[in-house]
């Protein structure tokens, strides 16, 4: 089971983003995009046929799933995820410091 999905609100905990929340687009084996987080400038051709004007783009780049921690809403901090097994036999992850279910 993953410890982070799409959909998840994270927190990077390393790097030049250190301190920025997002939500997670993508998850891309041991990499995660991320909306707003890692952002990179990359010099776009135009294409008509796909529509799109030529110039300067921002746009966000992976980061290593390493670097970011799950967003525990409750105590407003980073938090680490554990995985439980139910009374019905259903796995679920939850957070570390409180045992409160993720995503339920």
């Amino acid at each position: 089971m993953r410890k982070i999905k799409k959909n998840d609100d994270v927190i990077v905990i390393a790097g030049k983003d250190k301190g920025d929340r997002g939500k997670v687009l993508r998850v891309l084996g041991d990499r995660l995009l991320v909306s707003g987080v890692n952002m990179v400038k990359k010099h776009q051709k135009p294409n008509p046929v796909k529509g799109l004007t030529g110039g300067v783009v921002a746009i966000e780049m992976s980061i290593h799933a390493s670097n970011v921690a799950i967003y525990n809403v409750m105590s407003k901090k980073a938090d680490r995820v554990g995985v439980k097994t139910l009374e019905d036999g259903r796995k679920v992850r939850v957070f570390k410091s409180s045992g409160d279910v993720i995503g339920v």
